[in-house]
């Protein structure tokens, strides 16, 4: 219950980021009317974090399949889907990667009534991993992560779920709020070095930079309970799919060329990651990469709250099939 009640007090400051969002997006949407083709909506805002989960959109670009379907799609690099929701929320986003955990909580939370339109990304092994100053001697496996601070890039999402499951199997329990700090990935190296926190949780191409800096791996966060688990989902409001079911299917058919591609050809992934984050393509060439999902599963939807459940962040019995969209009909 400990856990439930820490969730909870950092949602409310979800809530409150919620509403300073929506009050201050003034801004009409003009695009939102006559569209391309019958489209209700042609030009879309899509929030991406710059890490390889969000490489179907960069391919979908690049490939010229939102094009294909009347879509003008621009990419918002955002920190984290925790940090992009509210934006969701407020209508600055039409769409956004969305890491399951902090979907979850917020729709949990009331912060907003949200449909996941296609699944993005599952885990593998070495794609999220916690790391440590290379010379740090105290810091060696995730039993010494016991009283340490720890870098993760949004507060309440995948990255601390992960890593209180990693520590957990070896027997640390950690403060969440004591020893978790929120800061962007790409400030987690300086922020190592400095001694400003003891260890860190990154993706690709931060893995392989704080590597090259002297840092070390301590612990594969997607190893033992959520070894192959679900991460992020293209996610819209409830209201924007309701509003807006032909731009929806639209995208979906444009994403889903994507997802096949990126499932199917990893020359295509490192083609399209240095174009949205600083990987280059000497790196994307041999970075550990996860698997890219063709089909939204409910069973995957089902783990990812079943283990939040395991671990009080949200109750049992969370309507994991309220957030699941239909399939887009083929055309």
């Amino acid at each position: 219950m400990r856990r439930l009640f820490a969730g909870r007090t950092l949602i409310v400051g979800v809530l409150a980021a919620l509403t300073l969002s929506a009050c201050g997006s003034g801004e009409p949407d003009n695009s939102a009317t006559g569209g391309s083709g019958g489209l209700e909506k042609s030009a879309l805002t899509i929030g991406v974090v710059a890490v390889p989960d969000a490489a179907p959109i960069q391919i979908a670009l690049d490939r010229g399949f939102f094009k294909e379907e009347g879509l003008d799609v621009k990419i918002s690099v955002e920190v984290g889907g925790a940090a992009a929701t509210p934006k969701l929320v407020a209508g600055q986003l039409d769409a956004m990667l969305g890491n399951y955990v902090a979907l979850f909580l917020a729709q949990q939370a009331g912060a907003g009534k949200f449909k996941v339109v296609a699944d993005s990304y599952q885990a593998a092994p070495d794609n999220f991993v916690i790391m440590a100053k290379g010379d740090n001697s105290a810091i060696n496996t995730a039993a010494d992560l016991a009283g340490k601070k720890i870098a993760v890039n949004t507060l309440n999402a995948i990255g601390t779920l992960a890593v209180t499951a990693t520590a957990k199997v070896a027997g640390v329990t950690i403060n969440e709020k004591e020893q978790y700090v929120a800061m962007p990935l790409p400030e987690m190296g300086a922020a190592l070095e400095t001694g400003t926190v003891d260890a860190i949780w990154v993706a690709e191409p931060f893995i392989s930079a704080n590597a090259k800096a002297g840092a070390k791996k301590v612990a594969d966060s997607m190893a033992g309970p959520l070894e192959n688990f679900p991460i992020a989902g293209w996610v819209m409001t409830d209201k924007f799919t309701s509003e807006n079911p032909k731009t929806v299917a639209a995208f979906q058919r444009a994403l889903a060329k994507a997802q096949n591609l990126a499932a199917s050809d990893r020359k295509v992934v490192e083609e399209a990651l240095p174009k949205y984050t600083k990987i280059d393509a000497a790196t994307a060439a041999v970075i550990a990469l996860g698997t890219y999902s063709t089909s939204l599963s409910e069973a995957r939807l089902q783990r990812v709250a079943d283990t939040l459940t395991e671990y009080g962040m949200i109750p049992a019995g969370f309507d994991v099939k309220a957030l699941m969209t239909s399939a887009a009909p083929a055309q």
